[in-house]
């Protein structure tokens, strides 16, 4: 099938709602999931706008110049590449990152670390105290960008084993202002960080075993990086060092939260119940999923 440049229109022009309605039914046949949501947002970015604007403007004539550009883009889409790349953000906690294939897209189910994280902070009474917080393998910087945005007095340590991924993670934090409370640093874990210790720890690490990384889409398996998806034979290769470095890393009363996949979960909770950490709730998505483990080091903070 051509694309929507290439394609020959019939006695009526092209329009934003014609090109609109034909690139979903592209995208569909080729078994894209949110075909009409991934249209929007590739032609409104072509357009410079909002998506929301795109139904002011369903009859407006769509310029050759918009469809070429726009065709780049379907034709990209069609063969794999997730539109977030393509337009080089995403919208995570209601704020716009820029995103890279350095890193992962940020997916809504970690915005449930961002909410935890936050509310341990509430309920100790303490959103308002200089707090020490690691982001252990930041990626695009998202949760440390959250968190210190949402927690004014805190000071955030933002830690990845990959350069490229921090200069993404880095230039977010500028963006929202928040440079001058996120300190980022190349490291494994905590190695560059050699005797600090932190109120609270989060993390989305690498969890996805070896095995299923063959099962995953081909827009995750092909086009994000394997260094921040493969968790080795049984998925937690990072997990288990985390943990344990975790347990010397926290302060008394401190909280380690981990992203995890389900079906890990229970192997997940048992690393954390032969640690000397305290295993805590482990929270549920939306789709009632366990989705992040929970654990605190004793003491009082």
């Amino acid at each position: 099938m051509s694309t929507p440049a290439e394609a020959k229109p019939d006695s009526d022009a092209w329009t934003i709602g014609r090109l609109l309605n034909w690139t979903t039914d592209f995208f569909q046949q080729r078994g894209v999931e949110s075909a009409r949501l991934e249209a929007e947002v590739l032609l409104a970015h072509c357009r410079g706008c909002q998506r929301i604007l795109l139904y002011t403007a369903f009859d407006e004539p769509a310029s050759e110049e918009l469809r070429e550009k726009f065709r780049a883009l379907v034709r990209q889409r069609a063969a794999g590449t997730p539109v977030a790349y393509l337009v080089g953000k995403r919208e995570f906690y209601s704020l716009d990152f820029e995103v890279t294939p350095d890193v992962l897209i940020p997916r809504p189910e970690t915005e449930l670390l961002v909410v935890a994280l936050l509310d341990h902070a509430k309920e100790q009474g303490r959103a308002g105290d200089e707090l020490a917080i690691a982001d252990v393998g930041t990626g695009s910087g998202i949760i440390a960008v959250c968190v210190a945005k949402n927690l004014k007095a805190a000071n955030v340590t933002a830690l990845d084993l990959s350069p490229k991924a921090l200069a993404v993670a880095q230039r977010n934090a500028e963006k929202h202002n928040m440079a001058d409370r996120v300190a980022f640093f190349e490291s494994d874990l905590f190695a560059a960080v050699d005797g600090a210790t932190f109120d609270f720890i989060a993390s989305n690490p690498p969890y996805i075993t070896t095995a299923e990384l063959a099962e995953l889409d081909k827009s995750v398996r092909e086009f994000e990086p394997m260094l921040a998806l493969d968790g080795g034979a049984d998925g937690t290769t990072v997990i288990e060092r985390l943990i344990d470095e975790a347990a010397t890393r926290l302060k008394p009363g401190g909280v380690l939260l981990m992203e995890i996949s389900p079906m890990i979960a229970a192997r997940v909770e048992q690393l954390v119940s032969d640690s000397p950490l305290e295993l805590l709730k482990t929270l549920k998505d939306l789709d009632g999923h366990a989705r992040i483990v929970q654990a605190r080091r004793e003491g009082t903070a």
